[in-house]
């Protein structure tokens, strides 16, 4: 298991409401496709916002973190499939 990588690029679908939806991130110079979001919730530090998404590509399970606040995503674990 990979822990915490800090500013990676993450390509989103915004929908009614505010909400977004992951659809690939960028890791080790590979562009990975989300498959399946299988789990989403929200996070409050201090005044700090996160969104945390539980997403699949083609063998790997990834959280992915999105900071409300300054607007910068982060990867936060890797667990192979």
């Amino acid at each position: 298991m990979q822990e915490r990588i800090e500013g990676i690029r993450v390509g989103v679908i915004h929908g009614p409401g505010g909400k977004i939806r992951p659809v690939w991130f960028d890791l080790n110079r590979r562009q990975h496709r989300v498959h399946q979001v299988t789990n989403s919730w929200r996070e409050r530090r201090g005044e700090t916002t996160l969104i945390h998404f539980h997403v699949t590509d083609e063998g790997a399970l990834y959280e992915l973190v999105y900071n409300l606040t300054e607007g910068g995503w982060q990867l936060e674990r890797i667990e192979a499939l």
